[in-house]
């Protein structure tokens, strides 16, 4: 097996458990975090909230090892887009810690606020709008619109350009890179996260890049990201 067919089927997985995180993460959290904040339900919810944040930390890893894991094949093409989708996908991963901090926060606040003798005290509702607030900011305003989008805008574009995957598979990137973005400014407005309008703008990326998983682990690049030299003139 060749470096750039290890590379391929690295990164397919990395996008698989991306993915999979992913919604397991948002699976955990839906019901949890419905709007209005409600801290005693939260409270209630400690093993969701937990493992969903264990999810979304699991997301972050996975996308901030997919940008080090495709870079040595990206800059042959373009090393400074390569190293532009680098620094988006490595934010991209610090916008998840600190949208996990914020969750896990939240989650202590819930605890005390069900312990406290005054649980109608008005800091606690305050306290725990900002932190939910943080959460979404960070993890579901932020991340298409600073960091995940740009970042696939970048990827798709260098796919597209270098017939690494099929261009269907590139464009098709490209396209649902921009309803990803609108979700990401929507939220940013005042949009539900996990509103069934918002999960609609997210599914065509998710589905190309369980798609383009898939594929490298499957098939790799093609054709190699590494050209054969031309043979030397008799």
């Amino acid at each position: 097996m060749t470096a750039d067919r290890r590379t391929a089927m690295t990164t397919g997985i990395l996008f698989l458990l991306a993915i999979v995180a992913g919604v397991l993460s948002l699976a955990m959290l839906g019901t949890a975090l419905e709007r209005p904040l409600d801290l005693a339900k939260i409270s209630e919810s400690e093993t969701q909230i937990t493992l969903g944040a264990l999810f979304e930390l699991a997301m972050a890893v996975s996308v901030a090892s997919i940008a080090i894991t495709m870079y040595p094949v990206l800059k042959r093409q373009d090393g400074a887009l390569a190293l532009g989708y680098v620094g988006a996908r490595l934010t991209e991963g610090i916008l998840f810690l600190v949208s996990v901090i914020g969750l896990l926060s939240l989650l202590t606040l819930s605890q005390e606020f069900a312990a406290s003798d005054a649980p109608d005290s008005p800091h606690f509702q305050t306290l725990g709008a900002a932190l939910q607030a943080a959460h979404e900011w960070a993890g579901s305003a932020l991340v298409p619109t600073v960091a995940f989008g740009p970042s696939a805008l970048i990827f798709y574009y260098l796919l597209y350009r270098t017939r690494l995957v099929p261009r269907w598979l590139a464009l098709w990137g490209l396209i649902g890179a921009v309803p990803y973005i609108a979700a990401g400014l929507r939220i940013m407005f005042g949009a539900d996260p996990v509103a069934t309008s918002s999960i609609v703008l997210f599914l065509p990326i998710a589905i190309n890049e369980l798609t383009l998983g898939v594929w490298l682990i499957a098939k790799g690049f093609t054709p190699p990201a590494t050209p054969t030299p031309p043979a030397s003139a008799a």
